[in-house]
């Protein structure tokens, strides 16, 4: 997966176990693995690096001191936790628990909202963004045939800001890459503007635990569903 990475043009990867009752990831742990992983990419002669994190599911969030919650935040930046959302339509469970992190002083990506249509989408994202969250979507859904065009309707509306593999293995299923994806998500307006700061300045951000501000609105027109 670290080859696959790095011929994407990928040079760091945040590894995000699953924080959630039904995988059993001992948050104390991860550091001394990570390091681990890297130590044996340095012997491969393979540069990528891996770096801390998790995505955390909103049904295992009451359960996370906010020290477990910086243990796992994206790059070890102490401020961004990707949060899974809640089975089906994206509902106000979600919007609650984005709110938790807010009054703990953390912000939120939501992780792969693709996956929970609703004909609320694209309001409750724009909600959430208002409380500073920003929007991760699967890079393989923007060039798959059959979710294509509704991944579009998203970018469109402006509630992407960046890409993540959601890759599991090398062998099946969605590769370790980007490129492909972000090339459809900035052929259409208004992330079109913003390659650079979709792919490079707001991961760099997001691992480093800035603040970060999109550099794009959300049009008042939307359709999606």
């Amino acid at each position: 997966m670290a080859r696959q990475a790095l011929a994407d043009g990928i040079t760091a990867v945040c590894a995000t176990p699953h924080i959630r009752h039904d995988h059993d990831v001992r948050i104390t742990e991860l550091r001394d693995r990570v390091a681990e992983l890297n130590a044996a990419l340095r012997a491969a002669g393979i540069g990528l690096a891996v770096l801390t994190g998790g995505e955390v599911a909103t049904t295992a969030l009451d359960g996370l001191s906010r020290a477990d919650l910086r243990a796992v935040s994206l790059g070890a930046g102490g401020r961004w936790i990707l949060l899974e959302p809640p089975p089906g339509p994206l509902d106000d469970r979600l919007e609650t628990s984005v709110l938790r992190l807010v009054d703990l002083g953390l912000r939120a990506v939501i992780a792969h909202p693709e996956r929970h249509l609703g004909h609320e989408m694209i309001a409750r994202l724009r909600r959430l963004i208002a409380y500073g969250a920003l929007v991760q979507a699967t890079a393989a859904y923007f060039t798959e045939p059959t979710t294509r065009e509704g991944m579009l309707e998203l970018a469109r509306a402006g509630v992407v800001h960046v890409l993540g593999s959601d890759s599991h293995s090398s062998r099946v299923g969605r590769p370790a890459a980007l490129g492909p994806g972000l090339d459809v998500l900035t052929s259409v307006p208004p992330t079109a503007q913003a390659r650079d700061w979709i792919a490079r300045i707001a991961p760099h951000g997001i691992v480093a635990g800035a603040l970060i501000t999109p550099p794009f609105g959300m049009p008042a027109a939307v359709t999606a569903s």
